[in-house]
């Protein structure tokens, strides 16, 4: 080693010594301060939390005066450590946080997104509420303060599981928010308690905020936005929503509300108050069209009674999951109203006869394209007698036929004088121009019923049959770019019920007569179904599969009667009737029958009178 080498160690030695004798070292408490801060959590306010030892007495910081400033009597409750407790049973799956005490997260465990994701149907992301309590020093939001719990969480079993979270204001005074969590089932009990606030309370009610950025569950972002609203239920019983579509509703509702619930196309969120209805409620659904990550936003500011939360009465229910009528009926009165069964008259079709035999059929039918099948049958069976009977009035028709004819080439083309003479016909054999359209009246409303019922039924969301993926839905069987009036998609088992509608109408029309009128229905019975294809393009394939089934059922079911009609058997019976009603045996014609005759022999008259009066301006002339 040479002397420049050892000068060098002997500097950076000494260099090193005098550091150590030269530069303080930090005091004990300080050094402990400063891991403190680095270490500290913050708060929902942005506030950092300050921690002190038991039994000592504190100084009061910036950050607590701020605290105080904000949260007055609530300060000592405005910091803490946020931890989650994850409760679930077989069907839901709820994250419960100590920083506000509230539902953070809930899973729906046995439903998938259209994209096979878990079906979160709350987050924090998509998920804000406020719960403000009115104090001495102003209003204090409950959600942002920090609860202690013992419990742990876990999965239920057996029983419920109760979560219990407390906010220790002082000794003897806390808030306490419980959840209990059912053994199954979507429900949630929820109380809310202030115990020993009575000096700390303010006037007025609480506050209940909940805005919920609803996520996409289902592939057709356009159905979704027109499905999604809010429903609620008024203290009188009065089932009410905000207009369904894809624009921006709201609705301010004076009088008490019993329930709401956020409603998307298949699930829901819902609060339910058991006691005492919310005083106030304000709700509206907003739509931004640029966002497609966002179906609606839905917005409830409702008002909670705090009479009923200091008397220990603010007991409330949560709901979270399908929008299935079974399930629904048994969570608050009219709450299986969120399931949309059609207008006011054809309701009771559907919640009295198709829910339940649906329901039943499932039981015995796993493939829901095959329940669907089995549901036609069932219910053309039932039909059949006015089927039959449309038939018959269809044979009459056929074995006139011939007799029409000659009166139309002895008429000429004067449509009023063809109608009169076809009355005469129809009154001397004992025919009614009805008896084929009643029994086609009559399962309309069974029809209309079902093209408001299966678009609501989540019993066929993500049910599969044949290349349809989801019977819910549209099965998307070609896409091309969106074309006006078609969309982007055809659906194959829409055009199936095309054809077999037009293939329906040309069996209709070869065994019925043209009726004289200035419309010729026998060409509108083949544009009726093109137009309709239009319209149930993007419909449920369940839907549209059905009309299908059903069209090919009755094209069946009819040729099967005719093997039972007796034509000829039917000429001599209208034959006997003529006879009868030429020697003054038969029965008077009543009702319809005979008012029509009156109108038509008065509409004779008149254009009888016509005539004469344009006869006697020719002759003046």
């Amino acid at each position: 080693m040479d002397r420049n080498q050892l000068i060098g160690i002997v500097l950076i030695l000494a260099m090193l010594v005098g550091y150590q004798l030269l530069v303080p070292k930090p005091a004990p408490e300080k050094q402990a301060a400063q891991q403190t801060q680095t270490t500290k959590p913050t708060t929902a306010s942005g506030v950092a939390a300050t921690d002190t030892g038991a039994g000592k007495s504190t100084q009061q910081t910036p950050d607590s005066a701020a605290l105080t400033a904000k949260f007055g009597d609530f300060a000592t409750v405005a910091i803490g450590q946020a931890r989650d407790i994850v409760v679930e049973n077989n069907d839901i799956k709820v994250t419960l946080t100590t920083q506000g005490g509230r539902v953070k997260e809930v899973i729906l465990k046995k439903y998938k997104t259209f994209d096979q994701k878990p079906l979160v149907l709350i987050d924090e992301k998509s998920s804000q509420t406020l719960l403000e309590l009115p104090t001495n020093q102003g209003k204090v939001d409950l959600h942002k303060l920090y609860y202690q719990t013992t419990a742990q969480g876990g999965t239920v079993s057996g029983q419920a599981q109760q979560i219990v979270f407390r906010a220790e204001v002082a000794p003897g005074q806390s808030v306490e928010q419980v959840y209990t969590i059912p053994a199954e089932g979507y429900v949630l009990d929820y109380d809310l308690k202030l115990n020993g606030l009575s000096n700390a309370i303010g006037t007025g009610d609480i506050r209940f905020f909940w805005e919920d950025k609803m996520r996409q569950y289902e592939n057709d972002l356009a159905n979704n936005r027109r499905a999604a609203t809010i429903n609620y239920l008024t203290a009188d019983e009065d089932f009410e929503k905000l207009t369904e579509g894809e624009s921006n509703q709201e609705a301010t509702v004076e009088e008490p509300v019993k329930w709401f619930t956020i409603k998307h196309k298949y699930f829901l969120s819902g609060f339910v108050a058991r006691n005492s209805p919310l005083t106030k409620a304000n709700f509206k659904a907003l739509v931004d069209p640029a966002d497609s990550s966002v179906v609606k936003t839905a917005i409830a500011d409702v008002t909670l009674p705090i009479a009923d939360v200091k008397a220990g009465k603010g007991q409330y229910k949560l709901f979270y999951g399908p929008n299935d009528f079974q399930l629904l009926g048994s969570v608050a009165p009219e709450f299986d109203q969120n399931v949309y069964l059609g207008y006011s008259i054809l309701k009771p079709i559907n919640k009295y006869f198709f829910v339940p035999v649906f329901n039943f059929l499932e039981k015995f039918i796993a493939n829901y394209g095959l329940l669907i099948i089995a549901l036609v049958v069932f219910v053309k069976l039932i039909l059949t007698p006015l089927t039959y009977k449309s038939y018959i009035s269809m044979a009459k028709m056929r074995v006139l036929q011939p007799e029409l004819n000659e009166m139309k080439e002895r008429v000429g083309d004067d449509m009023a004088k063809q109608q009169s003479e076809q009355m005469k016909l129809y009154q001397e054999v004992g025919v009614s121009p009805l008896s084929g359209c009643v029994p086609v009246l009559a399962t309309m409303p069974i029809l209309f019923s079902l093209f408001m019922l299966f678009p609501n039924l989540i019993e066929l969301r993500q049910k599969s049959f044949l290349w349809a993926n989801d019977l819910s839905t549209y099965d998307a069987f070609i896409t091309f770019p969106a074309i006006p009036f078609i969309g982007s998609h055809l659906s194959l088992f829409t055009v199936l019920m095309t054809i077999s509608s037009i293939a329906y109408a040309y069996y209709n029309n070869q065994t019925t007569p043209t009726q004289p009128g200035p419309v010729n229905m026998k060409a509108m019975s083949y544009v009726f179904p093109l137009m309709f294809m239009f319209v149930l393009n993007s419909y449920p394939a369940g839907l549209t599969f059905y009309y299908f089934v059903s069209n090919v059922v009755t094209i069946a079911q009819q040729q099967l009667i005719r093997r039972f009609v007796d034509e000829d058997k039917i000429k001599a019976v209208l034959d006997e009737n003529r006879r009868k009603n030429a020697a003054g045996e038969g029965k008077k014609p009543g009702g319809f029958q005979a008012l029509l005759q009156k109108q038509l022999a008065a509409a004779e008259e008149a254009r009888k009178q016509a005539d004469e009066a344009q006869r006697r301006a020719k002759s003046k002339k």
